[in-house]
């Protein structure tokens, strides 16, 4: 059966997109087994704590800590007992029955990735105050049992991980301070823990402004760490106060320090480390000694590994993913190198309708080569054509990147017939540091460079259409994506997801995690002011001439609702086709079903109407 693209019968409706949205994270190793988070859309974007599958906490409970406004590290286990930050009051809670337990809540106040002190029974966690203008104040805090507050650590703008030696004689943790993200520059800091609790004084172990260190993670009286001072986000230890590489390897091994909570490797016993890095987008499994550095990669069909664990001396856990899978809890045994799927999740899509994707590079401005991947159209009933309209996605970050794992979004649009190209522009992570830096000063330019690249590409090699190009992107990936509206003329139609149009208004009014970012992105302000305008949409508004349909959460403090506003009513003066979708319950990024659904089945309506309509009148 041959039938226009866009329009082909697919078995995969947006309600069952948003149904399987489910994410994974946060794994953790109890004596009565592993432990994670679920968000479910289907639950308004419930935070739920499971146990071997089992839920552990009941509706209107929520774990989801707000630190930073992205949150992560939102529980912390001690033996068998959990302790939890609730999502709608921020408070810290034990999770026991008939219901959790209160240890301590503070109005404006917020905790994150903690860690349990049992010398001293206390937790140990970021703590974030909010203060006026959109401005917060972070320490490290232990919360005794009973409920006392004690600040342990401050002064630094923002704090993370913090880590308690096994003995309770030494406390770890990261700090920055602006304009440095923690991917820019963090540091490692430590301080002697006295039998009351107090800290000696503090010393710094490694980073600095140009190093990005993270997740440290001791074993006995050995601490380990990332860093990319190689230039590459590798393993490290730290003992007796000399530091040695562990693995080292022209790969990444870290992310991006958005949410807290992350894990990419496991100390499984004291001979042996198993770690996960990113082959250029794809993550890798592999084993690793801790007394040669010696390593081999672990062959896996997954692509996409986060979250590892050590659940024994002999094995680790880890949350994964592959083209064909969606994210399910994976294990990896040391002893027979088996891996197998402890809770296996069922695609709801039969391989024969699942695009896979291609790897690509491609030239793109200054004689860089860019990444992404291509998804061709995909579905059985339906004889594709030659040249397929193409919709390239930008994610957002800037500092993040995409992956490969089963994303049924993508699959919504490739069976019905569009192509996908997923790009990993320059600034994205697990390429290095230098082409994570390579964003520097040039968001708004080579990140939509490459964009604009990737699409000429597959239109060069006869992969797609070249007259029906859309672009879409959310967050920073949506500011890409105006930028690429107004700036070039290679893209036919677009759709910004909470995107950014005024880069001046945002920076005086984004939250505080973010407040600098732009100082490394864009150039410090108001130095670079006129740079800030110039690299607006909105202010030229008048070269965008395209369809573009918004989609925008009302309750979004990270990119305000006013972004979208100003841009619709400036293409509106103008008589451009526009569609503005709110959600008055959302934040920043889509967590409820309802919300997914809807977009999606307004930002194919849309791309019919501008992007394809034009295509049937020639055609018939």
């Amino acid at each position: 059966m041959s039938l226009d693209c866009g329009y082909w019968p697919s078995i995969l409706s947006a309600a069952e997109v948003s149904a399987a949205a489910t994410s994974l994270s946060e794994l953790r190793s109890t004596p009565l087994g592993l432990v994670w988070l679920e968000r479910r859309p289907q639950q308004k974007g419930r935070v739920v704590l499971v146990r071997q599958g089992q839920e552990l906490l009941a509706a209107p409970w929520s774990a989801r800590s707000r630190v930073n406004e992205y949150g992560g590290g939102a529980y912390w286990c001690h033996g068998d007992q959990i302790y939890f930050v609730n999502d709608t009051d921020q408070g810290i809670y034990a999770l026991g029955e008939p219901h959790p337990t209160l240890i301590y809540q503070a109005a404006n106040t917020r905790f994150a990735d903690g860690c349990v002190d049992p010398w001293r029974d206390r937790l140990l966690c970021v703590q974030e105050v909010l203060l006026a203008e959109g401005r917060s104040q972070q320490s490290i805090v232990a919360i005794a049992l009973g409920g006392e507050r004690t600040v342990l650590v401050q002064g630094a703008g923002f704090y993370g991980a913090p880590r308690l030696s096994p003995d309770g004689k030494t406390l770890v943790w990261l700090q920055w301070s602006a304009p440095q993200m923690p991917w820019d520059g963090c540091e490692l800091w430590g301080a002697m823990v006295s039998s009351d609790g107090s800290l000696g004084t503090p010393y710094r172990i490694a980073g600095s402004s140009e190093e990005s260190v993270q997740q440290p993670q001791w074993q006995g009286k050995t601490l380990y760490y990332i860093s990319d001072r190689s230039g590459w986000w590798n393993l490290y230890r730290y003992c007796d106060s000399r530091h040695d590489p562990v693995w080292q390897a022209s790969y990444d091994a870290g992310v991006p320090l958005w949410v807290f909570g992350q894990s990419t490797y496991a100390l499984v016993n004291p001979e042996t480390a198993v770690l996960t890095y990113s082959d250029r987008g794809l993550w890798q499994l592999a084993v690793v000694s801790l007394e040669t550095g010696k390593w081999q990669t672990v062959p896996t069909d997954y692509t996409e590994i986060h979250s590892l664990v050590r659940v024994s001396d002999r094995a680790v856990a880890f949350v994964a993913s592959s083209p064909l899978l969606p994210p399910h809890i994976g294990q990896f045994n040391l002893e027979d190198g088996t891996t197998t799927s402890l809770r296996p999740i069922a695609s709801p899509l039969p391989p024969e309708w699942i695009s896979q994707p291609e790897r690509i590079a491609f030239p793109t401005t200054e004689g860089a080569t860019a990444y992404g991947f291509f998804y061709p159209p995909q579905n059985p009933q339906v004889q594709p054509p030659s040249r397929p309209p193409l919709i390239v996605r930008s994610h957002g970050g800037p500092t993040a990147a995409s992956g490969t794992g089963l994303d049924l979004r993508i699959q919504f649009w490739t069976s019905r017939g569009f192509a996908v190209l997923d790009v990993n522009y320059r600034g994205s992570t697990g390429y290095g540091r230098a082409y994570r830096n390579a964003l520097r000063g040039q968001w708004g330019v080579v990140d939509v460079a490459d964009c604009v690249a990737g699409a000429e590409y597959l239109v060069a090699q006869g992969q797609v259409a070249g007259d029906r190009l859309a672009i879409r992107g959310s967050s920073a990936g949506g500011y890409t994506t105006l930028c690429a509206l107004t700036f070039t003329r290679v893209f036919h139609v677009g759709a910004s997801y909470y995107g950014i149009g005024d880069l001046l208004s945002l920076l005086k009014e984004t939250h505080a995690f973010e407040a600098h970012y732009f100082d490394q992105l864009i150039a410090p302000y108001p130095e670079g002011a006129d740079l800030y305008r110039q690299r607006s949409p909105l202010y030229h508004a008048d070269c965008l001439t395209c369809p573009v349909i918004f989609f925008q959460g009302l309750k979004d403090v990270v990119v305000p609702p006013g972004q979208a506003e100003q841009m619709v009513a400036a293409l509106q003066a103008k008589g451009i086709p526009v569609e503005y979708y709110t959600f008055a319950e959302e934040g920043h990024g889509f967590r409820q079903s309802s919300t997914i659904a809807t977009a999606l089945e307004a930002e194919l309506r849309f791309y019919q109407r501008h992007l394809l309509k034009s295509h049937l009148l020639e055609s018939t």
